[in-house]
């Protein structure tokens, strides 16, 4: 039987000249299996790359002028929440990478306003993938990080992230994900945020420090230590290119797939 190639994924990029949105663009083109149509700014419109580029503002046009098979975002989250809703409504795929959102996008809360649940809202209709991180290595570490934490019970644990100067939320999404998994594998009294004054550390707690500095792209490492060891556990992105690779794999695998929540661990399972 004569194999068919699968099609190229059409794939809109919103935040276009931020930048991951630039790297998306320009990792896409050394790729056969995706092609961006197009990208959105709110900052200009015109080229990027030889891609257009066009107003954010007029995004519902530019879905039905480009029919872009996915959206891949990294924008800012009132933006982003725009951005997936018009997307349900024209069937469009979404990965999603904008980080500092106030609460989880998924929550159920009947309570939640100002579009805190536009993800859970849009994956109802179409397939959304969220991920603070399309790093293939933090997926490794998110794994190991549990299993430290189960074979090291009673070891303080402390979470040091940074990045570049520009990143606007504070721990970063990331940071918050291996926090996540720190807490479903062990007992801990709650996270403290920095530390100052003469109080001693308590039993329990679980240190984060958040750095913001220069051009960081991004390390995140836990640290478990007792009275007689310590483990560290340390990822270093080189290159932007990490993230983007990771984002429009997350694409190609998300277009025809039906609507519901995602998760990039998914995407690297396969």
């Amino acid at each position: 039987m004569t194999r068919v190639s699968a099609p190229e994924t059409r794939v809109l990029v919103s935040g276009a000249t931020g930048r991951m949105g630039r790297r998306v663009i320009e990792e896409a083109a050394a790729r056969d299996d995706v092609r961006v149509v197009a990208g959105v700014s709110r900052d200009l419109s015109g080229e990027i790359s030889g891609i257009p580029v066009e107003p954010a503002g007029e995004f519902g046009v530019v879905l039905a002028e480009y029919d872009p098979d996915v959206l891949v975002d990294f924008s800012v989250p009132e933006a982003s929440r725009e951005f997936v809703a018009d997307c349900a409504e024209a069937n469009v795929a979404c990965v999603v990478g904008t980080t500092g959102f106030e609460a989880d996008e998924f929550a159920e809360d009947e309570f939640a306003e100002g579009g805190e649940a536009a993800l859970r809202e849009a994956s109802e209709q179409v397939p959304v993938l969220h991920a603070s991180n399309f790093s293939r290595g933090i997926q490794a570490l998110l794994r190991a990080v549990e299993g430290a934490v189960r074979d090291l019970p009673g070891y303080d644990v402390e979470i040091t992230e940074s990045h570049h100067r520009h990143k606007r939320d504070a721990p970063s999404g990331t940071a918050n994900a291996i926090l996540d998994r720190i807490e479903s594998a062990g007992e801990f009294g709650g996270r403290v945020h920095g530390r100052e004054g003469e109080s001693l550390r308590e039993s329990g707690e679980i240190g984060v420090h958040a750095r913001r500095a220069g051009g960081i792209r991004g390390e995140h490492e836990l640290l478990l230590a007792n009275e007689h060891e310590e483990l560290r556990l340390t990822h270093r992105a080189g290159s932007r290119a990490v993230f983007a690779d990771g984002a429009l794999d997350a694409a190609v695998w998300l277009a025809g797939r039906g609507a519901g929540r995602y998760d990039f661990s998914e995407v690297v399972a396969e």
